[in-house]
């Protein structure tokens, strides 16, 4: 029996090569003869860069870069050398997780060090490179990524502005005559999970900014400011964002990398489909399985299960999903492809204590899940 087994990550617990490793466990713990081929997947968010890495091979490359309050940190890339092609994770150098809780503000947070990891690919050899851009800090529509690549956004007396979100508004101009040659012969694909807009009520500021510490007068200042560095980039550079699905990701980096890299952006699930050749995989097999941290109505929006769960409805394939949590909605991932859903809890616990022990919990419920697809086959054994 081949089962196929593709999960994105549990968020602070397991990246997606360990969730594929439990889940095998716990399906070799039924059916030991079993062909279970893990292909983890994600979506543009945390641990694209591992899964490139195990699909592809190649090797991480560690830059010293600048965090998203330009302090001092190490950041790691995938370089696929053979491919001349880099895998770049902005929440390693940009992300929210890399600041305490009382330094979470938008208005004073910055892309630069992702700028850094895009020049430390470039110096690697890459000539195309993959951005991932879930998980940001920032809310800056890119500027500080374009800064570190030698763009520089004056205000009105000609002086470079600080590039951070609260100084958007500031942006009258923007010079590009230092800018790094290279980017004329470099291919960027954006890994982008969301559609919103730069700005207004689905924008970057007003959907996302809240959950990186900006209070309500912060949302509109941002929001304001990226209207402005969005009438800039018309102005000086002849690009719309304004209707632009999935410009507002990552506090309008996605924009901004399509603005100022001629970045395409792409659902980061369908690119990672695709790179990892899940559809090949699938040849054969009788069940998929894929997982993630949380899932509820908004996972059939471009998050990992639903690219998975979309490909095994196309293959004539059942797809179970497990997770940490289900949330509401979920009926309406039936459609896509997700037969069921099941959560590794089994009982009343901690999220921390979920957390802690997720690899083995999902070894247990990817078990049970397997014995109760086999008892659906008729008169098929669970030892076979």
């Amino acid at each position: 029996m081949r089962i196929v087994v593709a999960p994105n990550a549990f968020k602070g617990s397991l990246n997606a090569v360990e969730a594929a490793q439990a889940i095998k466990k716990g399906i070799l713990n039924v059916l030991p003869r079993c062909d279970a081929v893990c292909v983890p997947v994600a979506d543009g968010g945390d641990g694209l860069t591992e899964v490139m890495l195990a699909a592809l091979g190649g090797q991480m490359v560690s830059a010293s870069v600048h965090g998203p309050r330009m302090e001092p940190i190490s950041a790691p890339f995938c370089m696929l050398r053979s491919r001349k092609t880099a895998v770049v994770e902005m929440a390693r150098a940009s992300g929210l997780a890399l600041l305490p809780a009382d330094l979470h503000d938008p208005t004073q947070t910055t892309t630069f060090g992702t700028g850094e990891l895009i020049r430390a690919a470039m110096d690697s050899g890459a000539t195309r490179i993959i951005v991932g851009i879930g998980g940001s800090a920032t809310c800056d529509g890119g500027i500080g990524m374009a800064a570190a690549l030698g763009y520089r956004f004056l205000d009105a007396s000609g002086s470079p502005v600080e590039p951070v979100g609260g100084a958007l508004n500031a942006i009258t101009a923007i010079d590009r005559d230092h800018i790094d040659p290279r980017l004329q012969d470099l291919s960027v694909s954006v890994a982008c999970d969301v559609t919103n807009p730069l700005t207004g009520p689905d924008g970057a500021s007003p959907v996302y900014a809240p959950q990186k510490g900006a209070t309500p007068d912060q949302v509109v200042q941002l929001d304001d400011g990226l209207v402005n560095l969005a009438r800039v980039i018309h102005t000086d550079m002849g690009i719309d964002l304004a209707d632009m699905p999935g410009a507002g990701a990552a506090g309008g980096l996605g924009g901004g990398l399509h603005a100022f890299l001629r970045g395409e952006l792409i659902p980061g699930i369908d690119l990672v489909v695709d790179v990892v050749g899940l559809k090949g995989h699938l040849a054969g097999a009788e069940l998929v399985i894929t997982a993630e941290g949380r899932i509820d109505g908004q996972t059939r929006f471009n998050k990992a299960p639903a690219g998975v769960a979309r490909a095994a409805k196309a293959a004539g394939i059942p797809c179970i999903a497990i997770c940490g949590g289900i949330g509401d909605r979920i009926e309406s991932l039936y459609d896509i492809g997700i037969n069921a859903v099941f959560s590794i809890c089994s009982g009343p616990q901690s999220l921390a204590e979920t957390m802690q022990h997720a690899g083995d919990l999902l070894a247990r419920r990817s078990e049970q899940v397997v014995r109760a697809f086999l008892a659906g086959r008729s008169g098929r054994r669970v030892d076979q």
